[in-house]
């Protein structure tokens, strides 16, 4: 895939994060940028490749934009974006009253996103993934380190589409129509390990991070996850069972938020407990 050329003097600095900057375009409020800092090639192509990968399935996302280059060398995405879209989590945290609607609306999305079999030639298994953040972690002792890979590999197989960051900031509507964003982490296996993301978001997470990232208090989240859990898993299991279940793969996450910050994090840690 060859990058196409674009001019900055078209766009305007719009924010930034921990691998580029993001621009508006000057004259069309549909049209946005994603650079990444210099030196970086290879990770907006990647991302460019697995994005259209992922459109081709059938999962519903925003169609894949170019893969551009700018005067200066910078790399980057250029996509269409949807105007008067809003996640689920800023949704529910907006009307609290309507959480049984959006909460069901994002299990039924999932779902769908479950069933999708894909070939698993052209996208990554989730327990390779694991593997690698397991193997690479320097908090967990080597005994730890044995019973968590044992629990990943005991977890049955499947080939079916994971999201691979499963938060409900991640699943966005406008009108009647609903998207997932963000599908960098995209592979395929086990549902269970993306549920866990959910799980982690809504029930795990401290209440001054959810207040701050999904935009409402603790206790509404913690409802969400009880009503996103019966309308995924049926009504007829106990939620307590269903926590138990979704628990481990929750605290599986644990290997990717010790790998961002760098140290161990017992709050996070403790939903390992049962394989542990």
């Amino acid at each position: 895939m060859k990058p196409v050329p674009v001019s900055l003097s078209d766009y305007v600095l719009s924010g930034g994060g921990a691998n580029g900057e993001s621009y508006d375009h000057r004259t069309d409020p549909e049209v946005m940028l994603k650079l990444y800092f210099p030196g970086k090639i290879q990770q907006p192509l990647d991302e460019m490749m697995l994005a259209r990968k992922v459109y081709d399935l059938g999962i519903p996302t925003p169609e894949p934009g170019d893969y551009v280059v700018t005067e200066d060398g910078r790399y980057g995405i250029r996509f269409r974006r949807i105007l008067g879209k809003k996640s689920y989590s800023r949704a529910t945290g907006d009307e609290p009253a309507k959480v049984g609607q959006f909460a069901a609306e994002f299990a039924q999305m999932c779902l769908k996103l479950h069933s999708v079999h894909v070939d698993t030639k052209l996208f990554e298994n989730v327990k390779d993934r694991y593997y690698r953040l397991l193997e690479a972690n320097p908090f967990f002792t080597a005994a730890e380190k044995d019973k968590i890979g044992r629990f990943i590999a005991d977890t049955p197989d499947e080939d079916t589409a994971i999201h691979g960051d499963l938060q409900y900031s991640n699943a966005i509507f406008v009108g009647n129509k609903r998207y997932f964003i963000d599908l960098g982490d995209f592979c395929y296996g086990n549902h269970l390990f993306d549920i866990g993301m959910v799980y982690l978001c809504c029930c795990l997470s401290p209440a001054p991070f959810i207040e701050e990232t999904f935009h409402m208090p603790k206790s509404l989240a913690e409802k969400f996850w009880s009503l996103f859990a019966a309308e995924y898993f049926g009504g007829d299991i106990p939620l307590q069972a269903i926590n138990e279940q979704i628990r481990p793969f929750a605290g599986l996450k644990t290997l990717i938020i010790e790998r961002d910050t760098g140290e161990p994090m017992p709050v996070f840690r403790e939903a390992l407990s049962s394989i542990l």
